[in-house]
């Protein structure tokens, strides 16, 4: 079993935007983020710690501004928080070991995939494309990646 933790030598790579949106609950602006057309089969996981978020299978388009999932790929790795930040309650979503802001979650998903919106930043996460998930250490995973129409 893989050890995720939060990485202060990945923190020191991190690009501006992706330390502002990870290690200072920041936003990336709508429809900016580098992942939201990514329609290629593989998982998303957490830039710092590499903890396995999301599936490719659970993403879709939601047309809020950010990459949007039904489900976490491992619900151990995705804690959520109550946010009362911005004069509103929301749920915040971070990675379990990471501790990185990842984004929130909506209960207005596509009902028929269990009604939830994981609308997350795509400065949190890091791809990983199906072909290279076993060199990479997420074989296990696999079999929960499809191809995207």
């Amino acid at each position: 079993m893989a050890e995720y933790t939060k990485n202060p030598d990945v923190i020191a790579t991190l690009s501006p935007e992706e330390f502002h949106v990870t290690q200072e609950n920041g936003t990336e602006r709508p429809g900016t983020g580098k992942l939201l057309a990514n329609k290629e089969p593989g998982i998303y996981v957490d830039i710092v710690s590499g903890e396995p978020l999301f599936a490719s299978s659970d993403k879709y388009e939601s047309g809020c501004g950010w990459p949007s999932f039904t489900k976490a790929i491992e619900p151990a790795h995705v804690k959520e928080l109550t946010d009362a930040s911005l004069g509103m309650v929301r749920t915040e979503v971070r990675s379990t070991h990471g501790d990185s802001h990842l984004g929130h979650v909506f209960p207005d998903g596509p009902p028929d995939r269990g009604g939830l919106r994981y609308c997350i930043n795509s400065a949190s996460l890091r791809f990983i494309h199906r072909d290279d998930m076993e060199a990479e250490g997420y074989g296990q995973y696999i079999d929960q990646v499809e191809d995207v129409a």
